[in-house]
């Protein structure tokens, strides 16, 4: 299908509107599941493409020590990001400690169930009240070098000799706090007290996820790593799957590729759609549909099993929704009858400025973070959760520590981790110390994206240049 634009390329002389108009020739996700015995929800059933331009980006923005500045000034100071889970800090008192670039806050549950946040630096000296990320809990908020003591509700409650500080007023000196706000059990915090509300932050994806309940999901892994590049160098690996073709072949018997759905829906939210069971567009050989069913569950297409058969009308995408409706049913305890074959199968992915991703689909139940690590623009914290139904009638399970791969670890060593997506993520990741010296190599300064396949990389990059702008101004 690809074969004429593989051997001569776009011509030169394509108009703006044609070039909008470009995609993939195979059918797209729409037509596919289109054609599912459970047809998806009415929220995935539209398209909301964005033609952003074919300019070149400059290169300079993923290593200039300057612009990582005014991103930490103009965009992390700015903007609505999550902490924690709910489960994280069930109880009064419980605490956790967010860390990003050099900023640190910490989010308290109050007695009554709130949730207060505040900046993680006492008052006295600047020591950081909390030392390192994580959860804990305790009546107050002490620091650990003099013993000045919050309570914590942020008021000031001890300060050890107070005779030498008769200047200091206690009612002067409460912790600084930080908007918080909540949402599918997120809890979020935003540094500045100007801007939009979380809801309105976050729209339209409170109505999208309106029937994906994330609440009510668990974490049942979590797992960080550090990588060698920049914040954006990191999350625009997850943002295309243009890179599929060359960066993980393997999966190409089984996901269309070429003909993924981009949707920008606002300035914060952006959507990757990509239906499974289907055949990769690149395919000189597209498997059958019975092929496709044994390669996706089995891994043999050898084996057959009366579950798996494809019967006369049906899809693969058909029988591999029924059968991990049915076993992920079991094994979490969850009736999973009302989902559809697209939300049981399909890779769902919203992307929320400046760094959070999440999958609301039942098979690939991920949420990713991307932060910056201290003053460096070249180091990035990712992280990646997988969030499972919660069992019916049953308490939310206790969330699990983060475990910490080495760079040189395979994502695959952390408990829990499946083997062969370890080795897709590793896949991803392998790339990005490359790419990241890449930028400083290059001899144009600039990148070339996509008009389509990398249309949320454009977008991700224009939202960041307006805060920048907006910072500018200020």
């Amino acid at each position: 299908m690809l074969d004429h634009i593989r051997k001569h390329g776009l011509p030169m002389a394509v108009e703006t509107a044609e070039l909008a108009a470009q995609r993939c020739p195979a059918p797209t996700v729409q037509q596919i599941v289109a054609g599912d015995a459970l047809p998806p929800p009415a929220v995935l059933t539209f398209e909301q493409p964005a033609y952003l331009g074919s300019a070149p980006v400059s290169l300079d923005r993923y290593f200039d020590q300057g612009i990582f500045e005014r991103e930490i000034e103009s965009i992390w100071k700015k903007t609505w990001q999550w902490v924690c889970r709910e489960e994280h800090i069930p109880e009064p008192g419980d605490y956790y400690t967010y860390e990003v670039a050099h900023l640190s806050y910490v989010v308290v549950r109050q007695p009554d169930g709130s949730v207060k946040g505040f900046v993680n630096s006492c008052l006295h000296r600047s020591t950081k009240l909390k030392r390192g990320e994580g959860i804990g809990a305790g009546p107050d908020l002490r620091c650990p070098y003099h013993g000045w003591t919050w309570n914590n509700d942020g008021s000031l409650k001890a300060v050890p000799c107070a005779w030498d500080f008769a200047h200091v007023d206690p009612a002067k000196n409460a912790l600084p706090e930080v908007r918080v706000g909540h949402w599918g059990g997120f809890v979020f915090i935003n540094p500045t007290p100007a801007g939009p509300s979380l809801e309105e932050y976050l729209a339209p994806m409170p109505a999208h996820f309106a029937n994906w309940d994330i609440a009510k999901r668990f974490v049942a892994v979590h797992v960080a790593k550090e990588l060698p590049c920049n914040w954006k160098t990191a999350q625009e690996a997850f943002l295309e799957s243009y890179h599929v073709l060359e960066t993980h072949p393997q999966l190409l018997q089984g996901v269309g590729d070429a003909n993924v759905q981009y949707d920008c829906h606002s300035d914060h939210v952006t959507r990757f759609y990509a239906a499974s069971g289907v055949n990769s567009p690149h395919l000189a050989n597209p498997l059958t549909e019975q092929e496709l069913i044994a390669t996706m569950i089995l891994g043999d297409r050898s084996v057959a099993d009366p579950e798996m058969v494809v019967n006369a009308g049906e899809t693969a995408r058909i029988v591999m929704a029924r059968f991990l409706r049915k076993v992920m049913g079991e094994k979490y305890g969850a009736d999973l009858s009302e989902y559809s074959d697209s939300e049981m199968i399909d890779t769902i992915e919203y992307h929320v400025f400046p760094n959070m991703v999440l999958f609301p689909g039942i098979s690939l139940p991920m949420v990713y973070r991307f932060r910056p690590i201290g003053s460096d623009p070249s180091r990035t914290l990712f992280e990646i959760l997988f969030m499972r139904p919660a069992p019916d009638g049953a308490a939310m399970p206790e969330p699990p520590d983060p475990f910490l791969v080495r760079e040189d670890q395979s994502y695959a060593s952390a408990p829990g981790f499946d083997a062969a997506m370890g080795h897709v993520y590793d896949q991803d990741t392998d790339n990005l110390r490359a790419q990241q010296q890449g930028f400083r190599a290059s001899a144009t300064g600039v990148q070339q994206l996509g008009n389509y396949q990398e249309s949320r990389i454009r977008h991700f990059q224009m939202v960041i240049d307006k805060y920048l702008a907006a910072g500018a101004e200020a």
